[in-house]
């Protein structure tokens, strides 16, 4: 039988800018491992930060994702940890100038800090100095992935921290609220990411109760379909279903190719315009 680790004790959680200066997984997972639950949040439309304080402990660890005036409008009083990406010109809020404002979203008194990971070769770590000299640690997970995940392809933020948040096994509960990977007009679906890969996997790491999933994975029709007609095997059933999704993604493959001529004026001119905005900015300067 499998030992179930202790709960963490109440009361004996991570001081503030614990995070500083961590750079081993052993560390971090002493650190994450304090927690009863943690809960990441995904930059979202699905993500309803005010709700998700209301239906965890006081003492959950949320861990948000770099932008995080996305899915806040006001300073989170909880435990948090934000988590930024080493881009290849490093993390996206340094370069952009966002850093100040990403970090007044914190309260500093039960703000641990800034996770610095780094996935791939070509990623760029920063330093505390970059953060504004804010605690920050940092994980280096480059190579870790590449066994599992589409070939061409980086996972995002979000699911390489699930992933490597069940492989630790800590006691508490994690997770993940906000994870649709839907586009809106204010969400974009980055295609460097294998998004309906990590939905999959995601889905099935719940199932096995790995992780959990806020408001839950819901309800799997053709599951219900294999016990309504036992009859049909459930292979045939996952082929017959491969079938359509194939069809429906070759139809909108075709519509896709039509909308992609009929802008073609359109992306044209958005070219142009951007060729000549750093002339323009740099006669803005001089001036």
């Amino acid at each position: 039988m499998t030992q179930v680790p202790d709960r963490p004790a109440e009361g004996d959680l991570p001081p503030r800018a614990a995070a500083a200066g961590l750079a081993a997984a052993d560390d971090w997972r002493a650190l994450f491992a304090r927690y009863s639950d943690i809960v990441l949040v995904a930059n979202s439309t699905a993500s309803d930060v005010a709700a998700l304080r209301a239906q965890y402990p006081r003492d959950a660890l949320f861990v948000f994702f770099n932008k995080v005036f996305k899915v806040l409008d006001q300073p989170f009083e909880g435990h948090a940890i934000l988590v930024t990406r080493g881009q290849p010109r490093g993390a996206g809020i340094v370069y952009r100038g966002e850093v100040d404002e990403v970090l007044s979203f914190f309260d500093k008194a039960h703000f641990l800090g800034i996770m610095n990971i780094r996935l791939a070769e070509e990623e760029k770590p920063n330093t505390s100095a970059d953060f504004h000299d804010a605690p920050t640690g940092h994980l280096d997970l480059r190579g870790h992935f590449d066994p599992l995940y589409t070939e061409g392809k980086v996972p995002t933020s979000g699911f390489a921290m699930a992933l490597w948040l069940s492989e630790l096994r800590l006691p508490g509960t994690i997770t993940l609220a906000g994870f649709s990977a839907r586009r809106s007009e204010k969400w974009r679906v980055v295609s460097v990411h294998d998004w309906s890969f990590e939905q999959v996997f995601l889905r099935l790491f719940a199932r096995l109760g790995k992780i959990a999933i806020h408001g839950g994975a819901g309800t799997n029709a053709y599951a219900r379909l294999a016990e309504r007609f036992p009859e049909i095997p459930p292979s045939e059933i996952a082929l017959a279903a491969s079938e359509v999704l194939s069809e429906r993604l070759s139809n909108t493959d075709g519509e896709v190719d039509k909308l992609i001529s009929l802008t073609n004026f359109i992306r044209a001119a958005d070219n142009f315009l951007r060729r000549l905005k750093p002339s323009a900015l740099r006669r803005r300067r001089r001036s």
